[in-house]
């Protein structure tokens, strides 16, 4: 199976030796552009997306609403709201996020806590053209319970056990859904028209809804 023509390279790169100070400052100077910092022990990766990333994230996240919307679950997505803590020596965006289990902690608050507050109960990762290892352990260490993980072709839901993600075939934020298709859909982006391929995608999930 063969990816879309979406594809322009993310630029990337990576820096060691890099203070939790000097990360603060560079979340506060760069909060305004398009680039995400993944901050982890000293190592700093600063990303800037490509189109092809950021439609699969969007198109992902808009995936998990309307599984949510179809199956009367409420969620509190929160995007690619910084997480950090210096406790755990931290900190990222998520591509998007949602609370739903834990939501009730978190709804209207301007700024959350790890320290304080559970963290995302549902992560969404793009990992197109660069390796999402050092992602991945910054979302294990602040302990987001679920990531759904996208590379192109397939998406794998991954569940945290002690402190580390194991690849399971079902979600803990919509147990009673089989999402197996779900990269089905994902690979249709940029040849099938966005609206139409979101309206394709209910069509399915409501097909699901009322197997017995």
């Amino acid at each position: 199976m063969t990816r879309n023509t979406l594809r322009q390279p993310e630029q990337c790169i990576q820096l060691s030796g890099i203070s939790w100070q000097t990360y603060h400052i560079l979340l506060g100077e760069l909060h305004e552009r398009r680039l995400r910092l993944t901050y982890n022990r000293g190592i700093l990766e600063i990303m800037a997306p490509s189109p092809e990333h950021e439609i699969y994230k969007k198109l992902a996240s808009r995936f998990v609403e309307t599984i949510a919307e179809e199956l009367r679950i409420s969620i509190y997505p929160l995007g690619s709201t910084t997480f950090h803590c210096q406790d755990l020596g931290c900190g990222l965006e998520p591509d998007e996020c949602f609370y739903i289990q834990n939501q009730s902690a978190v709804k209207g608050k301007k700024k959350i806590d790890l320290t304080q507050d559970p963290p995302p109960d549902l992560a969404i990762e793009i990992d197109i053209t660069s390796s999402a290892t050092s992602r991945l352990e910054v979302l294990a260490n602040i302990g987001v319970p679920e990531i759904w993980c996208y590379d192109g072709i397939f998406l794998t839901i991954h569940q945290l056990q002690n402190k580390r993600y194991i690849p399971s075939n079902h979600s803990l934020a919509f147990p009673t859904l089989y999402i197996d298709k779900v990269d089905h859909f994902l690979l249709q982006a940029g040849v099938v028209d966005y609206l139409e391929l979101v309206s394709s995608f209910r069509r399915w999930v409501k097909s699901q809804i009322r197997q017995p």
